[in-house]
């Protein structure tokens, strides 16, 4: 890596974990930065930075109440959620609070649900879902490493093989 590069990426780096430069500032291939360096309320308002889930595997589910497929996959994430207690699943809901806690008794879940809001789209398209596309899940392993990007609801024995390996 030539000294130019690293010290554009360094300072990218250095500017996103301040809030100076946009999140876009970063190449793709650091969406665990990206991610990492994110704060959202859960549906009690609560702030929780995504940082507290680092240091082990983690699911990343974007979803959203009015999101049919979305819907239909989270019991299927709880299911997998149930199976590997020491991987982490967080819904990253692209819908208001309100929302979210009026759809909880239709389908409840016990991994963790913070309210990323419609802000979440252009968040999504930062990390490679360029057609903003709702579901979309990112899993990172425990050193951070994104090692897998899904599109579309998951098909919960493929997601149950990349999870084993984790």
């Amino acid at each position: 890596m030539n000294r130019r590069h690293f010290l554009s990426q360094s300072l990218a780096f250095a500017g996103v974990a301040a809030g100076v430069f946009p999140r876009a500032a970063l190449a793709q291939g650091n969406e665990a930065e990206i991610m990492f360096a994110q704060s959202y309320p859960d549906l009690q308002g609560n702030d929780q930075p995504l940082r507290n889930w680092r240091g082990r595997p983690v699911v990343m589910n974007f979803w959203a109440t009015w999101c049919p497929p979305c819907v239909k996959e989270m019991p299927d994430l709880e299911t997998l959620n149930q199976k590997y207690p020491d991987i982490a699943f967080v819904g990253l809901g692209v819908d208001t609070a309100a929302n979210m806690r009026n759809f909880l008794p239709k389908v409840q879940v016990t991994y963790d649900l913070l309210v990323v809001g419609y802000g979440g789209i252009e968040l999504m398209k930062e990390l490679g879902n360029t057609a903003g596309g709702l579901p979309f899940t990112l899993i990172f392993n425990q050193d951070g490493r994104l090692v897998e990007r899904i599109l579309g609801q998951v098909k919960p024995d493929a997601l149950d093989e990349i999870l084993a390996r984790l």
